[in-house]
């Protein structure tokens, strides 16, 4: 999971995963449309998830079609599933016991 974690730590690729869960397969082209950076740029953020398991690209022809692979972030949630329990039973006990003193 190394490699997913590097990769979702960097703020513009985590934009491009949210783009690409939007908008399903899109052209290099199309996710650098708005981008403060160059297409070049964000074609190395694209090789980088990619090689993260996080985007897989499709040939059309000419074109090139980026999808977002979801199933490295469902291993991500099930790694982090007991921190966020943890969590939860935290702000429920925090909860009744604010609760209790307000009565």
């Amino acid at each position: 999971m190394t490699p997913v974690f590097e990769a979702l730590a960097d703020p513009t690729r985590r934009r491009l995963l949210d783009r690409l869960r939007r908008g399903g397969s899109l052209r290099l082209t199309e996710l650098a449309a708005g981008q403060q950076i160059t297409r070049q740029a964000i074609a190395k953020h694209l090789d980088s998830l990619a090689q993260a398991g996080l985007v897989t690209v499709e040939r059309r022809g000419r074109e090139r079609l980026h999808r977002l692979e979801p199933e490295p972030l469902r291993q991500v949630e099930k790694w982090l599933a007991p921190y966020a329990a943890a969590w939860d039973r935290r702000l429920a006990r925090l909860k009744a016991h604010v609760e209790e003193e307000d009565r």
